[in-house]
């Protein structure tokens, strides 16, 4: 059975209104990544690290799916058990748009989750409170669950099953900047990059010299939303109507 592989990133989003790292006004200028994003950060000043994604929980409820989120989910329900939804994004807009098997590599914002058992629920869009603590344990030790730099991301195991299982590999508004796509994408004989510019591969050995967009078979020059259209035609041609 033939399956396609989707992974999203901020570009995903974007189109929504929320803001990306990478944006001219975005999150990266306003805070310290190490600050807010990262396990020292987070040890070094909880408060502050606690603000932040309360404030971007609360940035999060106003916004609305958009034609690319909307597209992911009519394509997971025309072809149930076909279509890997993998997403770097934290908010919930592809759940809210009608998926209903999102695997978020990097946790969820509407969450908490306890560091003395793990346990992992939603608090909607509302502040974390001093007062909240883990309504399986009770333990006071509640924080965030999106993920940090200098922690494991656990569900990076789903990439390499996804990668084994499918046919057609969709990268969709991500830089390749966090998760190498091109490395994917050299798996794939069928690959698709949308994206509004062409970014240079660079990793942490250096630049390639070479456009990511060079590695793929097809390249959408646009925006998630105008390129929702197209992308379910050529996903539709791949898996058959």
């Amino acid at each position: 059975m033939k399956k396609v592989m989707i992974l999203s990133g901020a570009g995903l989003s974007a189109q929504s209104g929320i803001r990306t790292f990478r944006d001219h006004d975005g999150l990266w200028e306003e805070y310290d990544v190490m600050t807010v994003c990262s396990v020292q950060g987070w040890e070094a000043d909880r408060e502050l690290v606690t603000r932040f994604y309360n404030a971007r929980r609360k940035d999060l409820a106003d916004k609305r799916p958009n034609a690319a989120h909307e597209a992911i989910a009519a394509l997971q329900k025309r072809f149930s058990g076909r279509i890997w939804n993998l997403t770097q994004n934290v908010d919930d807009l592809l759940e809210r748009a009608g998926c209903d098997d999102v695997i978020h590599l990097h946790g969820t914002l509407r969450d908490l989750r306890c560091e003395a058992c793990g346990h992992v629920w939603d608090i909607g869009f509302r502040e974390q409170a001093d007062t909240d603590t883990c309504p399986r344990c009770e333990s006071a030790r509640v924080r965030h669950n999106v993920v940090m730099f200098g922690e494991s991301a656990p569900m990076y195991r789903k990439i390499y099953e996804a990668v084994g299982e499918s046919g057609l590999f969709v990268a969709i508004g991500t830089s390749g900047q966090v998760i190498d796509i091109v490395s994917i994408a050299r798996e794939f004989e069928h690959s698709i990059l949308i994206n509004p510019k062409r970014e240079m591969y660079v990793t942490a050995f250096g630049s390639h010299e070479r456009y990511i967009d060079e590695y793929f078979t097809e390249f959408l020059q646009t925006g998630a939303v105008e390129a929702a259209a197209p992308m379910t035609r050529m996903i539709e041609a791949y898996l058959g109507t």
